[in-house]
């Protein structure tokens, strides 16, 4: 039995709006490399974007400084397909460049997932992967629908392995997962393809650890757990406890007590660190059971509606969300469909009038340049969304220009390497601002290394 932690990814970005810094990790590196982990999931998903736009951070460098650490254990990250890590399809040479770039600097297991389940937008980022050698994990994004049936998971299934991915990640990201679901399609997984099969899920629901030990029973080969300060509410189920009851099972060997107990005092400390953002959800939470929120939209949403001072409509907003996806064809909850859905049931909500305002997000949705949703939406909706324009029907990354070069001319001296250049082609101008304030700040470096410098004195 293998684990995968998330404490450096998913574990904070659940708990605490992905405010974890760099220099909180620093410190337990060296340890965490020494615990057994399958792998350490310390990049992708939100943590590129909150490290530039809130923490003033290179997400780069924290991945060099991870790898300089971390000699033992595989460091994986969460890559969103043509999305990489941000909220927009980018063009096929930005993809490329962005896994060359990951898998240089580190990155060794790359698990790749689409919102949409469409297949059509892994094509390019698995295809570089596989040139890069890198583990690829092909993700089911995982929703309970009237559409997402065990054969639909395996169909789905079928295409990753068609693709050349080397394990199957069942991405539960809402907690949604049952045990005899875990159990079937574990079980079926297994029994149709050769390829290691890694469960992935929240506790937001309260079924995460049952759902866990049904997969193993079926022959689950990975399960994502984080450490305990890190795990429970909207996060994964804690890896202490779990890891020790398989211990008593004879599946893994007993715990090392005191390394833990050295990380479970730490983290702990850095989460109490970040208790402003800190989702604070003390017991589970039985209405994601139909609202279907995974864990980092739950506590982004919470933020939001406190910021607008909305807290209290959060019901009416977890009544709405489930609306709005059955609107919109059932998309799983994943950014950036998460986001997509949750802001326009937001809307909503605020407005008193269903889609009297829409989103810039929701039409392109709707134009299909996100992907092919995984059932039919709502013809009436269209209509009102786009009126008389037509939905696409072609894969959406080959509507979208090269960006690189154009992206370069833009930056000029500010793209001084090619990990610079992607913060800004991912996060536009505030990876821009970005760029801009430490060119600024290390001229500033260099002038005051001038002025100290003392010109020799010469006898005349």
């Amino acid at each position: 039995m293998r684990f995968v932690d998330t404490t450096l990814r998913d574990g904070h970005q659940s708990l605490i709006a992905t405010r974890m810094s760099t220099k909180d990790m620093l410190p337990v590196l060296e340890v965490m490399d020494k615990v057994g982990f399958y792998a350490m999931e310390m990049w992708g998903g939100a943590t590129f974007d909150v490290a530039v736009r809130f923490l003033n951070e290179d997400p780069w460098e924290r991945l060099k400084k991870i790898r300089e650490k971390v000699k033992n254990t595989k460091l994986q990250m969460l890559l969103r397909g043509q999305n990489l890590v941000g909220y927009r399809h980018y063009a096929d040479d930005a993809v490329r460049l962005f896994v060359r770039k990951m898998v240089e600097n580190g990155i060794e297991i790359i698990r790749i997932f689409d919102a949409l389940n469409d297949e059509r937008n892994l094509i390019v980022a698995i295809d570089e992967a596989k040139k890069m050698r890198a583990h690829v994990q092909g993700a089911i994004s995982y929703t309970v629908s009237p559409v997402h049936t065990l054969e639909y998971y395996l169909s789905y299934a079928r295409k990753l392995v068609e693709l050349g991915v080397d394990s199957i990640c069942i991405k539960d990201m809402a907690g949604l997962l049952t045990p005899k679901e875990a159990f079937d399609l574990v079980t079926a997984l297994k029994k149709e393809f050769s390829l290691p099969v890694d469960v992935h899920s929240h506790c937001t629901c309260g079924l995460a650890v049952a759902s866990y030990q049904a997969a193993i029973d079926a022959g689950a080969d990975i399960i994502d757990t984080a450490l305990s300060p890190f795990g429970l509410g909207t996060s994964q189920p804690p890896f202490e406890p779990f890891y020790y009851s398989l211990s008593k099972q004879g599946l893994v060997p007993p715990p090392d007590w005191e390394t833990l107990n050295y990380l479970i005092e730490h983290f702990t400390k850095v989460r109490e660190k970040y208790s402003s953002y800190d989702v604070k959800m003390t017991t589970i939470d039985p209405k994601i059971l139909y609202a279907q929120v995974p864990g980092g939209m739950y506590s982004n949403m919470v933020k939001q509606l406190q910021e607008q001072k909305m807290a209290h409509k959060m019901k009416e907003v977890l009544e709405e969300i489930p609306r709005v996806q059955r609107d919109l064809g059932y998309p799983p909850l994943v950014t950036p469909t998460s986001q997509i859905v949750g802001v326009q049931a937001i809307l909503n909500v605020m407005t008193k009038e269903r889609y009297a305002k829409v989103t810039k997000e929701v039409k392109e949705y709707v134009k299909g340049f996100y992907g092919r949703p995984p059932a039919s939406i709502d013809p009436d909706l269209t209509k009102k969304i786009l009126g008389d324009e037509k939905p696409i029907d072609l894969r959406p990354g080959e509507l979208i220009p090269p960006e690189v070069e154009r992206a370069k001319k833009e930056l000029g001296l500010l793209a001084k390497t090619d990990e610079d250049l992607l913060i800004y082609i991912i996060l536009g101008e505030v990876g821009k601002k970005y760029l801009q304030k430490r060119y600024v700040d290390q001229l500033k470096v260099d002038f005051d290394l001038v002025q100290e410098f003392e010109a020799p004195v010469y006898p005349v």
